[in-house]
């Protein structure tokens, strides 16, 4: 994976335009380090592009397994990082971040990227600094997703909701505010564009996230099973597809994943139904790539685990709202449900099951190749490019009045 990505850099930097921005002082900004998770995956492309930039922080407890893509960069992180139980309690000290976050001092740097679902964004920069973010989602728990939030912590009354609450007010505030700080903004999907603009009132380029698609490799010959994957969270709603298939005992459904709703999905589960737990990589991977089709319900900001599925050249059955809509194209790589109930995931099924010409798995296969992640490299640096170019000439006050970009992502 590390010779593929240096690779695509490579590729990458024989652009005259680009290269240039190599020679520049830069600033990364992450929200913590604590797993090598979807949005690390993007922050390890953008370190890829600009392997001169320095990588700031709130905390780094990154077990030493997974720090590889850090390679020997140097890294900043913030007072938090030196709290007693820092590496456990950091999540409590929410009210915290935004002090934490504006203690950075990247008043020596040019160009400042930061990689966003919390509180990266509020960097503080400069007039003559560029400041470009990658936004995973604005702070989802202070926005659209905070009554869900309170309920599933327990803070939807008394006193410690109103404590909550009140924190939450402070945190959207400072959300607001600190926009403005931001040149430009980058959405991991056009639903995540959609929130940045209801948050911020600004808009967004849409550069998907980068999936490691190459380990996903076309599979023609499928068998007689469905298949889901993911954490067994709530949000992620197996319970209903466990549900629905329950109610189809001529259908074979394979489970992968542990966490909270295991025991839930077991009492749902019917003899059709298998509960596999986790699995490793490979596992997964072979299971995926023989499956009928791929079953999501969950409404994600992207969705990672359906493009996977899709590289195999399997289909995908999906509640068609939220960040898939930029992944699955419905009746040509996979099928949309209308709602998160077992019903509307069983008519799918049967729209899937009848559909006249099946699904091409070589057709599927394809459409997952544009989110590889030479293709996330190629556009956010052609990107960056472009708008470093725009910034120069408005900082000289060469640009035209009413001069727009000509977006290339």
């Amino acid at each position: 994976m590390a010779s593929d990505v240096s690779n695509h850099s490579a590729n990458v930097f024989r652009d005259e335009s680009f290269a240039r921005l190599r020679k520049l002082r830069v600033a990364v900004v992450h929200d913590w380090l604590t797993a090598y998770a979807g949005s690390e995956k993007v922050l390890e492309q953008i370190l890829q592009l600009f392997p001169q930039a320095e990588l700031f922080t709130l905390v780094d407890h990154l077990p030493s397994t997974q720090r590889a893509f850090l390679r020997d960069r140097t890294i900043h992180t913030s007072f938090l990082q030196r709290l007693p139980l820092s590496a456990k309690l950091f999540r409590k000290l929410l009210w915290l971040f935004p002090m934490a976050i504006e203690s950075f001092d990247l008043s020596p740097f040019d160009l400042i990227l930061s990689s966003s679902h919390a509180v990266a964004k509020g960097v503080i920069t400069g007039p003559d600094q560029l400041h470009i973010c990658y936004c995973h989602s604005p702070i989802r728990y202070a926005w659209d997703c905070q009554h869900e939030y309170l309920r599933q912590a327990g803070l939807d009354s008394g006193l410690k909701s109103i404590y909550a609450r009140a924190a939450l007010h402070y945190l959207r505030m400072w959300d607001v505010r600190t926009a403005s700080g931001v040149d430009q903004f980058i959405a991991n999907s056009n639903f995540i564009a959609r929130r940045i603009g209801k948050a911020y009132s600004r808009t967004a380029a849409v550069i998907h996230p980068p999936v490691d698609i190459d380990k996903f490799p076309l599979t023609l010959q499928k068998s007689d099973y469905y298949v889901t994957a993911s954490r067994l969270v709530p949000y992620k709603r197996a319970d209903l597809i466990v549900q629905a298939f329950a109610s189809m005992p001529d259908k074979r459904l394979l489970v992968i994943g542990d966490g909270p709703e295991m025991r839930n999905c077991q009492k749902l589960a019917t003899p059709n139904v298998e509960l596999l737990g986790y699995q490793s990589d490979q596992a997964l991977r072979a299971i995926v790539a023989r499956a009928k089709a791929f079953v999501f319900a969950a409404e994600e900001d992207f969705g990672i685990s359906p493009v996977e599925a899709q590289a195999c050249g399997t289909p995908v059955i999906c509640f068609g709202k939220g960040g898939v809509l930029d992944s699955v194209i419905d009746r040509e790589t996979g099928v949309y449900f209308s709602e998160q109930t077992p019903a509307s995931i069983v008519a799918a099924i049967h729209r899937f099951e009848s559909l006249a010409t099946p699904l091409s798995p070589f057709k599927i296969h394809a459409h997952a190749q544009q989110f590889s992640p030479e293709q996330f490299q190629i556009k956010f640096a052609r990107h960056v490019a472009a708008h470093w170019k725009e910034h120069c000439a408005q900082i000289r006050g060469t640009a035209q009045p009413g001069e727009t970009l000509a977006m290339s992502a």
